[in-house]
This record gives structure tokens, sequence and C-alpha cells, in this order.
């Protein structure tokens, strides 16, 4: 049975799902036998389009190419355009909700509404949105629960890389006492670029602007914002831990000098913006800062835009991951493995 999806929000990581939707259409359906209908696609700025029986995203795509707007798609018996996104979330027939609109990260709206509105009509929610899990993880965790349905939000991390679910599913059994990443791949390339050509911290930052790895305002970056929110969406969902965004202490990168980098290098140290949560004396400590990390490190040695994360557990010791931390296709690819968990879960178990 085909999975119906509706998109709220269609912009970069909407789009990259939609071709990779496309592209593995076949080989998901024959190692996974998963198969998806989008129905409905509902943005903002985009416009909204709902048809029960599915659209063609090829032709999706094509038309938001040529005009910018998804209302232009050609005309359909049982095509229905101008929904807002509520109504395309009560009122369409998708089983799973592709949250991924704009939204406000110091508030989460409108995308915690959206999952209170999905979650109360018995749909899925997957989504990259940072905002609602670190905010309201306890509070649509538990409509989720009560009503029988799925949160996935597994990019809201690491992208595609499996900060979430990776330590969840194989490391049970252990007890993670403290956590350590590198979550922002925006301020690891602006200390790396520092480190390696000797440039200032100005010059880094234009570059990382440049190549599209910091925004026009890179405030939310360069000053541990954005990891914030990943610090406390793990320590919610990896150790159970109900951290808020107010409990963890933050400082930015902005005032590392080279004079520092070349003092860490002396040192055999290297300047990391580390995002940490421990579990300590019965309490637990949670920060954002730059720190000089030791070489022999394993997060000394990540560079670039690379994210990288390390569990310290009591059975295992240290594990770490790395991998990408934003990009098109890796944050579709998120969303495309939270789907598969729910085909997973609703197929049934042969022995």
């Amino acid at each position: 049975m085909s999975h119906k999806l509706a998109f709220i929000g269609f912009g970069v990581v909407g789009q990259g799902l939609a071709e990779i939707l496309l592209d593995k259409k076949e080989e998901l359906k024959q190692k996974e036998g998963f198969e998806a209908t989008v129905v409905a696609i509902s943005d903002f700025i985009k416009g909204s389009i709902y048809h029960p029986n599915g659209l063609d995203l090829n032709m999706v795509l094509k038309t938001l190419k040529e005009t910018g707007n998804l209302e232009n798609y050609p005309d359909t018996p049982g095509l229905i355009t101008g929904w807002t996104s509520l109504q395309t979330i009560e009122g369409t027939n998708a089983d799973t909700i592709i949250e991924v609109s704009y939204t406000d990260v110091k508030t989460g709206q409108p995308a915690i509404d959206h999952c209170k509105a999905a979650f109360e009509c018995g749909k899925n929610v997957v989504m990259t949105n940072k905002g609602p899990v670190a905010l309201a993880y306890q509070e649509l965790s538990e409509i989720a629960e009560k009503n029988g349905v799925y949160w996935g939000f597994e990019g809201t991390v690491m992208s595609g890389t499996p900060s979430l679910r990776m330590p969840v599913m194989t490391l049970a059994g252990n007890e993670i006492k403290e956590i350590r990443g590198i979550l922002n791949g925006t301020t690891n390339y602006i200390l790396t670029k520092m480190e390696q050509e000797g440039v200032s911290y100005e010059d880094a930052l234009k570059e990382a602007q440049v190549l599209g790895y910091a925004e026009a305002d890179p405030t939310s970056d360069v000053e541990g914002y954005d990891a914030r929110y990943k610090i406390v969406i793990l320590a919610n969902y990896v150790m159970g831990i109900p951290l808020s965004v107010e409990d963890v202490s933050c400082k930015g990168i902005t005032d590392i000098s080279l004079e520092d980098i070349e003092e860490a290098k002396a040192e055999g140290k290297r300047w990391k913006l580390l995002a940490k949560v421990k579990k300590e004396n019965g309490r637990t400590v949670a920060s954002i800062a730059p720190e000089k990390v030791d070489i022999t490190d394993s997060l000394a040695s990540i560079g670039g835009a690379v994210n990288a994360i390390t569990y310290e557990c009591d059975l295992l010791g240290p594990v770490t991951l790395s991998g990408a931390g934003a990009g098109k296709t890796e944050t579709g690819f998120s969303l495309l493995i939270d789907l598969i968990n729910i085909n997973r879960e609703r197929k049934p178990v042969t022995v």
C-alpha cells in the first residue's frame, strides 16, 4: 500500500526529498517495499496543491522551475489549490506530514502547531525543524503517543548522519554519561580555515558565506545558538534528560583570534566549538563553548564543514560518529530514513 505524503513547506530540503523519491523509486520499492505518493504540497510562498489520488512529482518540479508557483500545476479533475498549511494537514488524505516549513527557531512556530494538528488528526510527522523538538519535546511526544502516531526528526541534529537513531538503536544497554559534539559545520569550517591558512575570523566567515556554509546573518551559527538547540535535542531524546534551551550556557567563536589559534597549536591543541551535556553528581551540566581540544582527541581531526559527535558509554567507552551536518540531499535523506522506519513498523513481521 502506497504511503501518502503531504509536504508543509517546499524549499531546498523538501525538493531534495522529492528528487530522492523520484530517483530511488524502484530501488526503494524492491529493497524496502516502500512506495510513496505525494498527495499535497503547501508552501507559504510557492502556493498549495492537493489531489487525493496523488501528484506527478516530475510535473510539480517542472512547474515550480518554470513558473515559481505550484498553483500553475496543470488543471486536473479533483485538484484543489489555495489551501493553508493547516487545511492541508487536516483536510488531505495524507498518512504522513513532511514538516519542512520556515519556522521561527525562537518560538518553534508555526511548526509546533503543525505537529499538534497532524497528531490530533492521527497523522505521522517527519521533520527537520529544530525548534519544535528543542522547545516542545515532552509535550509533542505525549500528544504523538496518545494518538498512536510516529514523530520522526532525525534530520534536526546532524542532517542525514544518524546521531539520534544510531545511539538509541545500537548503543542500547549502555548508559550514555556524556555527549560531546561539533554540531555546527559553519563554525568548524571557519576555525579550520583560520588554523590551516592563517586567515582572520572575518575573512574565513566571508568565505563561508560565499560557499553557502554561512547565512548573510551568521549569528545563529557563530554565537552557538544553532548548536545549543541540537544539544538540547540530544539530551532529551538520547539521554532522557528533560533539558531546556535556557539550561545551556552558550558562547560562540567571534572572539577567537589568530593569536589564540597559534597558542593552541603550540600546546598541541586545536580550537573547536563544542556542544556538551554531562551527567555529573546527580545533576546535568550542558554548554556550548569554544575549547582547545587535544590533538589526539577524536573530535580534533574533524575539519571543514563536517560534524561529529562522541557518546561516552559506561560499557563501550567513547564512540564517535562523523558525517555531513547539512546539504540538500543529505537532509532530504534524513526525512527518507524516517519514512522508511514508519514503513518498517507498518509491515507485518514474518517468521
